[in-house]
């Protein structure tokens, strides 16, 4: 496949930093010869049982009778302000296909139930949180805008602003912004580090040109309660042109957390065709946003962690397939880092909303996919990416041969090899596996797409399929083919749940650019990311291999290193990274393993000297001369980091091993006599490639 051999010919012009001369020899075998296990921030490894027995889940509390108590906020900065740039919360992405409806009749009902209880209690809870003055003050500048919009007056200039200062306390400020919405629902609330700033909701105007004005409010109220269970009815409508009006607002608006109906108005004559539109909450978009402030005040998040066990799976793949089983959603699973498919890997999870006990409930269902789950226990919070030590690796090379032309002894040669690169260390490039490698798409290709925000085509690398014959390939085919999401999502297998997720948001939004980007958000934070990265991780990659060509192993004025040794090994701020100058080159003062080298993003500095240009004229190629690292419209913001170019392997050992039963041999290998294949384990620092590490050993590219 021509790919493969791009990206094999990407990976043999990568630099090595030790002389000798290394051995050939297979890697990957079976999973059972690569084995990974996550060190914790502890330096314990993450296989071991723990002697701790499963914590009992705390009992949710009973919800508070009282919605607030009187207390004044400290609200020494109230002004009437205009034009300033706060970012307003949006709202999470999910899916569902429930098809349940209410209809006519329902409607007091439902907007009653919904709204004028809640309604009721947020008017109470605004007097207790804000003093007189500032609530008086608060009217006057809904009354201003209500005004305005009544005798139809735009509004000329920067949207007015109400700002109420900085609060301090959370869960005082979540009282106000749903306190102040139910009161006012033609206003928004946006908050700004401690601030909450009061503007027009201009979406609610935009909808008074559809519907009246008792509607829109009883509309926009209904959505700020999010009443599980509840629904919204327009008045009927005979108009179908303006019912697709209706719809196509919400569905534009809000189709991430609502879906909406048409159905006969109920009891009506034959003859008579008004139909009312139904508004609910999806269902999973009910379930898995955030909770009411009532609910928050009483309950707690519950946190479950575990160890999870996989064998030749992609952890994405292990996380989606544990989300459908537990009911939950693959953001609500958070972990330290990424590992190998084609291994046996032990990694430290944790999964909001579920229990110890709900999760000992699915080990056999998950044993059938190469999955097992131990040491489950309750915690306190979830994992971050990075927050582990590094991972122990346990690697089995089999089929040992020495280099083509080399005489000199086998075992001499692999003694050689792995003392060189404890002492010397290896050159600290991202793994192979890091942009998929062997298929025809890399994830550093759909990450620069993501990039110059060209989300078609985006979706259309992440579709693309192999070579293969079979569901899942005939189902990209098919997509890239006729573009045809909901036929896709017919034949795409159950258990591609990225694939799925994004299928069912292209079906419901469309295979335009608005379409796409709605599709990209139904993928976690940490898969849309992962793919920028992997871009800035092939540039760094390239990088490395040019500053070590142009300046080889010695330290040059206009290098950057590390100041100090401690802390995080890679994302470290700036101020430990410090450029060397000509006298400081002169007097060798720092050492290569020293040396690092910026991953691209908005908030990092560049080496004074060849390297810099390089940089630039990289991105000026790939078409990021003016990129920010920054996509708004995926809500991500990447801002770069530091890695050291050289890392060091960690506790080294390992034991040359003869075989002799066949069914040990490498696959193809029929040579009489002992077979020699090697046990090697280390522990490498987290974001470092045991393959990597192999490849300085060996001298030789997988």
């Amino acid at each position: 496949m021509e790919e493969d051999t791009d990206f094999r010919i990407r990976f043999s012009s990568l630099c090595f930093i030790t002389d000798h001369v290394g051995f050939h020899g297979t890697i990957k075998s079976s999973p059972s010869d690569f084995v990974v296990i996550e060190i914790d921030e502890q330096g314990q490894l993450v296989n071991k049982a723990t002697d701790e027995p499963i914590d009992k889940i705390s009992k949710v509390l009973p919800r508070p009778n009282n919605f607030a108590k009187k207390t004044k906020l400290d609200l020494q900065n109230v002004s009437l302000e205009e034009g300033s740039n706060q970012e307003v919360n949006t709202l999470a992405v999910f899916s569902d296909d429930d098809q349940n409806h209410q209809t006519g009749s329902e409607k007091e009902d439902i907007v009653n139930d919904g709204t004028s209880k809640c309604e009721e209690e947020n008017v109470d809870a605004l007097g207790s949180l804000l003093d007189k003055k500032t609530s008086e003050l608060l009217s006057q500048f809904a009354c201003a805008i209500k005004e305005k919009w009544d005798s139809k007056t735009e509004l000329i200039g920067p949207s007015p602003e109400f700002l109420l200062g900085t609060i301090l306390d959370k869960n005082q400020r979540a009282l106000l912004h749903s306190a102040i919405r139910q009161k006012f629902p033609f206003l928004i609330t946006v908050g700004k580090n401690s601030e909450i700033v009061v503007k027009p909701n201009l979406e609610y105007k935009e909808l008074l040109h559809l519907v009246s004005e008792e509607e829109a409010l009883d509309f926009f109220k209904y959505l700020d309660a999010k009443k599980e269970n509840s629904k919204f009815t327009f008045k009927p409508d005979t108009d179908k042109d303006h019912r697709k009006a209706v719809h196509h607002f919400v569905n534009k608006k809000f189709g991430n957390l609502v879906e909406t109906k048409s159905f006969p108005e109920p009891n009506c004559n034959a003859g008579n065709s008004n139909i009312v539109i139904t508004v609910r909450f999806r269902e999973k978009a009910h379930k898995h946003r955030k909770r009411s402030l009532l609910e928050c005040q009483g309950r707690k998040v519950i946190y479950t962690a575990f160890t999870l066990r996989k064998e030749n799976l992609e952890m994405f793949e292990a996380v989606g397939f544990l989300a459908i089983k537990l009911g939950v959603i693959p953001s609500d699973f958070s972990y330290a880092g990424l590992k190998d498919k084609k291994a046996i890997t032990y990694q430290a999870m944790v999964v909001r909303k579920v229990t110890p006990e709900r999760l000992k409930n699915i080990e056999k269902e998950i044993e059938k996919k190469r999955m097992n789950v131990f040491n489950i226990r309750s915690v306190d919070d979830s994992l971050r990416l990075g927050q582990l030590k590094g991972n122990h690796f346990d690697i089995v090379i089999r089929n040992l041969k020495k280099q083509v032309n080399d005489s000199a002894n086998l075992r001499e040669r692999i003694l050689e090899a792995i003392e060189n690169v404890k002492h010397k260390g290896f050159v600290n490039y991202y793994g192979p596996q890091r942009f998929g490698m062997g298929r025809k798409v890399h994830t550093d290709q759909i990450g620069l797409a993501l990039l110059k925000s060209e989300m078609v085509k985006a979706v259309k690398l992440f579709l693309t399929p192999e070579d293969l014959d079979d569901p899942v390939n005939r189902a990209k085919k098919y997509f890239l083919q006729t573009e045809d999401a909901k036929g896709t999502l017919s034949l795409m297998p159950e258990f591609k749940v990225r694939e799925r997720a994004l299928l069912e948001s292209l079906h419901r939004f469309g295979m335009t650019e608005e379409g796409c980007i709605q599709a990209w958000f139904s993928l976690p934070h940490s898969m849309r990311i992962f793919y920028i990265h992997a871009y800035s991780s092939k540039i760094w990659n390239e990088a490395v291999s040019y500053r070590l060509t142009t300046y080889g192993p010695r330290v040059v004025e206009g290098d950057l290193v590390c100041l100090d040794e401690g802390g995080d090994e890679e994302h470290f701020p700036s101020s430990r990274v410090h450029l060397v100058t000509e006298e400081e080159e002169s007097a060798n003062i720092y050492a290569i393993h020293q040396v690092v080298l910026p991953v691209l993003g908005y908030n990092i500095q560049y080496p004074k000297n060849k390297v810099r240009q390089w940089y630039q004229e990289i991105l000026s190629r790939d078409g990021l001369q003016t990129c920010r690292f920054k996509v708004p419209t995926l809500k991500l913001n990447v801002p770069g980091c530091y890695r050291k170019i050289l890392k060091q392997p960690h506790n080294v050992s390992y034991q040359l091993i003869e075989e002799h039963d066949t069914d040990v041999k490498a696959e193809g290998s029929h040579i009489d006599g002992a077979i020699l294949s090697l046990l090697v384990s280390f522990d490498l620092d987290a974001s470092c490639y045991a393959t990597v590490c192999l490849r300085e050993i060996m001298k030789h590219d997988f």
